[in-house]
């Protein structure tokens, strides 16, 4: 099934946008594990609509409810199910799509796969909205990964044409934590000014804006994964493209090593007491499909909001006439910051996942 990830880590994913709920089952979790669900709503609530002007104007608490799994703290190993129920929703938005197909949303290939059982309001399952599931249960997986000395962090790394500046070669955990605690993480304060300026002068055309996110792990041990098909980069990207509005993945250099010579590209070996470390990390802690105790590096792009108030062509699926629409409703001009701990969660989710595999919990 399309909404379970069925790795050594499960997940189901359930509900739709403007429906009675949304959740998560969570499986594979070992018994004993203590989580903090403070720091899971902490998690929740970086994702959560309504917090700045940036962002769409739905308001959800977002506060999970868990139904199972956990008993005074502390996993039980039987399934964890995270209920997190909508409270925000406006059906009257939605009024006059019901027969015609948005430009850049699933509408069109939802239609033709479900025959037009489909629910259309907010984007029903294909919706950002589910993303606040994918965080809950990123949020409980970042924990027992901290546990085991892994930090996770990313930043806006662009809005458009407004750029942040890169990891450095060395990684400090305390940048990460500060990252992975803010609802607008940025390496550079300044950035963050420009990028909020891009933003709103988007919103105030009517149209909306996309951008990069780049993503680290630290402290990640040499030898997880495994070649071919199920390397880190292939779970990583299957977990990151579970995220509606990613468009693109790249580890490391990425596409910049195609403007390379090998003696370029390649990462030395050295020796830093006693370990082995590479002096560079175009490889973004990654060879062969495993890692090589180097920081595991990507960056993901993030599309634009397709919902935007600009007159965009398409169809009539009743009628099978052109028409010419704008989309009203409450839409976020740039979703990227949002984005962040859901980038963040998915990673978590894959990295304990080949933590489960190596017999390491």
């Amino acid at each position: 099934m399309s909404s379970i990830y069925n790795g050594n880590i499960k997940i189901s994913i359930f509900g739709e946008s403007h429906g009675t709920a949304i959740g998560a089952v969570l499986d594979g979790i070992p018994a004993g594990e203590k989580i903090d669900f403070e720091q899971v709503y902490l998690q929740m609530q970086r994702r959560a609509p309504g917090k700045s002007e940036i962002t769409t104007e739905r308001r959800e608490s977002d506060r999970p409810k868990v139904v199972s799994g956990v008993i005074n703290g502390y996993t039980t190993g039987t399934p964890i199910c995270g209920v997190i129920e909508n409270e925000n929703i406006e059906l009257k938005n939605y009024e006059n799509l019901k027969d015609v197909v948005r430009p850049g949303h699933a509408d069109y290939t939802a239609h033709v796969k479900y025959r037009g059982f489909n629910d259309i309001n907010g984007g029903g399952h294909f919706s950002g909205r589910l993303t606040a599931a994918l965080t809950f249960c990123g949020a409980i997986c970042r924990q027992i990964l901290e546990q085991k000395g892994i930090t996770i962090g990313a930043h806006v790394y662009s809005i458009f044409d407004v750029f942040d500046d890169h990891f450095d070669m060395e990684i400090s955990k305390k940048l990460l934590k500060r990252l992975s605690q803010e609802i607008f993480p940025v390496i550079n304060p300044e950035a963050k000014e420009k990028m909020a300026k891009k933003i709103l002068q988007t919103k105030s055309e009517g149209d909306s804006v996309g951008g990069v996110i780049e993503c680290a792990l630290d402290n990640v041990p040499p030898g997880l994964g495994a070649p071919i098909f199920d390397g880190i980069e292939s779970k990583i990207s299957a977990l990151v493209f579970a995220i509606p509005a990613i468009k693109a993945i790249e580890f490391g250099a990425g596409f910049a090593v195609a403007k390379m010579f090998g003696s370029q590209s390649n990462d030395s070996f050295a020796l830093r007491e006693g370990e082995i470390f590479t002096r560079t990390n175009n490889h973004g802690g990654i060879l062969g499909g495993i890692s090589s105790g180097m920081p595991i590096v990507f960056r993901c792009a993030v599309k634009p909001t397709p919902s935007i108030a600009k007159p965009q062509d398409t169809v009539s699926i009743k009628s099978n006439h052109p028409v010419r629409i704008s989309v009203s409703g409450r839409h976020d001009p740039c979703i990227v910051p949002r984005a962040v701990p859901v980038v963040e969660a998915v990673s978590a989710i894959a990295m304990l996942d080949f933590f489960k595999e190596a017999n390491l919990l």
